[in-house]
């Protein structure tokens, strides 16, 4: 594993880390979801690992998350920044080519990095995200998006996680979710615990008050992936989600696969057979 810093075009200073070969042929480039960071993706890549050891993954923390710098303009928490800093992540590790993997947020990231870089990306996965995002789901990230109030135990937050998503992952053990808890919240230095990424990115989000199955935008994001073969993965149980987009958007894709993971809401942690099956299945082919 090898850390890696750069500098983003305003100046600050992310974070991403290197799973795999430096050499290899392939590099798939992980992008998590809004309020996660870089090891969201280490149960993934350590079960794809054993059948891909020629592939490197690289796991970026967005700014304001994890160990790269809170932005000070909590405006610049917003999809074209982060996509900007995804290509002079890309540009700095000098990759030609990369395949993305990008969950919820990340997903978003992915489509929007197909209209920015289109001929350097060879496929995605997007995780759980589409061009339609279900009002319920958002309004479910609502209720805990900026209360980073501070808990004494890790045990702690594994439990408060618990009690906001049991639903999303009602197969979960004890273990399931304090190892969660490790890889979303931090130790402050006062010895409490909080979440790991900065209150302020609530600043930048907003739930609609009604759902547009047929935005132009997000669609047209979408529509930008037709290039590149995709594979859709969509959490049985999941309210961002919906089963209607997720069919819509095979029929609109002229090469494109889904993978349902069985009893599983948003967003699917990509460690789970099915999503391991599918994403290995996914990557032999391109």
């Amino acid at each position: 594993m090898t850390d890696i810093h750069y500098k983003s075009e305003d100046g600050l200073t992310l974070y991403a880390k290197s799973y795999g070969p430096a050499t290899a042929n392939r590099t798939v480039l992980c992008l998590h979801g809004l309020t996660r960071n870089h090891k969201d993706f280490e149960p993934m890549i350590e079960a794809l690992g054993e059948a891909h050891p020629d592939i490197r993954f690289v796991a970026w923390d967005t700014r304001g998350r994890c160990k790269s710098a809170y932005d000070p303009d909590p405006s610049r928490y917003a999809l074209p920044n982060y996509a900007s800093d995804a290509v002079r992540l890309i540009d700095t590790l000098g990759l030609e080519k990369v395949t993305l993997i990008g969950t919820s947020m990340g997903g978003l990231i992915s489509m929007t990095l197909m209209t920015m870089i289109p001929t350097r990306i060879d496929g995605i996965v997007l995780n759980d995200i589409g061009p339609v995002i279900e009002l319920e789901g958002l309004q479910n990230i609502s209720t805990y998006l900026g209360k980073n109030d501070p808990l004494p135990s890790m045990s702690d937050a594994a439990a408060k996680i618990e009690a906001n998503q049991k639903d999303v992952f009602p197969d979960y053990t004890d273990a399931d979710w304090l190892s969660f808890a490790e890889r979303t919240w931090r130790q402050r230095p006062d010895g409490q615990f909080e979440p790991d990424y900065d209150a302020s990115i609530v600043e930048n989000f907003a739930v609609p008050t009604e759902l547009n199955e047929d935005d132009p935008a997000l669609w047209g994001l979408f529509n930008a992936t037709n290039s590149v073969p995709l594979l859709l993965i969509r959490g049985e149980r999941s309210e961002l989600l919906s089963e209607k987009t997720a069919a819509r958007m095979m029929d609109s894709h002229p090469n494109a696969r889904l993978a349902t993971i069985p009893r599983v809401g948003h967003a699917p942690v990509l460690d789970e057979p099915e999503a391991v099956n599918a994403i290995s299945g996914f990557l032999g082919t391109l």
